[in-house]
C-alpha cells in the first residue's frame, strides 16, 4: 500500500514525539507551575514570533526558485495562505503575558535563548542555503500536535491563574488541527522525492530535539533561581 507524503513524515515524527511530550509535561507537573507558567509563555513567544517571518522568507525563496523547481513552485499557495492564518499570534501571547503582569516591553527586551535561536535559525539556514521545503518539517511539528482542551483545563486548575492568560494556547487547540490537515493536504500534493523527505525529516526531528531542550531549560532556569 502506498504511503502518502504526510503519513511518511508523521511516522518519523511520532517515533520521537514522546521526547517533546515529556519536556512539556515537566513544566505542567512542576510543583510551582503557577510561577513557572509565565516563563513558559515567554519561551513559546520566542518560538512563534519567528513563524510569519520564516514563512515570508520561505515564500520569497520559493518564488525565486519556482521556474526551475516544481516543489518550490507548488509550496507558494500554501505558504501565502498560511502566513495570513498565523498573523498576530505572537501579539496574542504578549497580551496573555500582560494578564500575568509582564509588560510587552519587558518581554521584547529579553534576548531569546541560544536554544530558541538554534531552533528558528536552522530554518533560515536551510531555506537560504538548501531548500525551503525544510520549513514544512518545522511546521509539521509546531502545529501538528496541539494541547487538548482537557489539558488546558488542567493547567488552569493547577495554576489558579486567570483563564484569559491561557487564551492563545486554548485558541490553538481549535486552530491547529485544521492547520495540520491543511499541511497534510499540501504535502500530499507536492511532487516530493526521497531527497525532499530527508530534508523534511531532519527539520522535523531537529525541531523536536531543540524544542524539547528549550522547554527543559525553562524548568532549569526557574529551579536555579529557586
Amino acid at each position: 500500500m502506498t504511503v502518502s507524503h504526510s503519513e511518511r513524515l508523521r511516522r518519523k515524527i511520532e517515533l520521537v514525539l514522546p521526547e517533546f511530550a515529556s519536556a512539556s509535561t515537566a513544566i505542567v507537573e512542576h510543583p510551582r507551575f503557577a510561577e513557572i507558567f509565565p516563563e513558559f509563555l515567554v519561551t513559546v513567544h520566542w518560538m512563534i514570533r519567528g513563524s510569519v517571518p520564516l514563512m515570508e522568507t520561505a515564500v520569497a525563496r520559493c518564488r525565486r526558485m519556482a521556474s526551475t523547481d516544481a516543489v518550490a513552485a507548488a509550496m507558494i499557495p500554501y505558504l501565502e495562505q498560511h502566513i495570513k492564518e498565523e498573523l498576530h499570534h505572537d501579539e496574542w501571547l504578549l497580551e496573555d503575558l500582560e494578564v500575568l503582569g509582564l509588560e510587552r516591553s519587558e518581554v521584547l527586551a529579553r534576548m531569546p535563548s541560544a536554544t530558541v535561536a538554534s531552533l528558528v535559525g536552522a530554518q533560515y539556514y536551510w531555506i537560504f542555503h538548501h531548500h525551503p521545503v525544510a520549513k514544512l518539517g518545522h511546521v509539521a511539528v509546531m502545529e501538528g500536535y496541539p494541547a487538548t482542551v482537557e489539558a488546558i483545563e488542567l493547567m488552569v486548575e493547577l495554576s489558579g491563574l486567570p483563564r484569559s492568560a491561557f487564551r492563545t494556547l486554548e485558541k490553538h487547540c481549535h486552530l491547529d488541527p485544521h492547520h495540520r490537515d491543511d499541511l497534510n493536504a499540501a504535502l500530499d500534493a507536492l511532487p516530493l522525492e526521497d531527497a525532499h523527505h530527508e530534508m523534511l525529516g531532519i527539520s522535523a526531528l531537529h525541531t523536536i530535539q531543540i524544542g524539547s531542550r528549550a522547554y527543559r531549560e525553562v524548568v532549569d532556569r526557574f529551579d536555579e533561581r529557586g
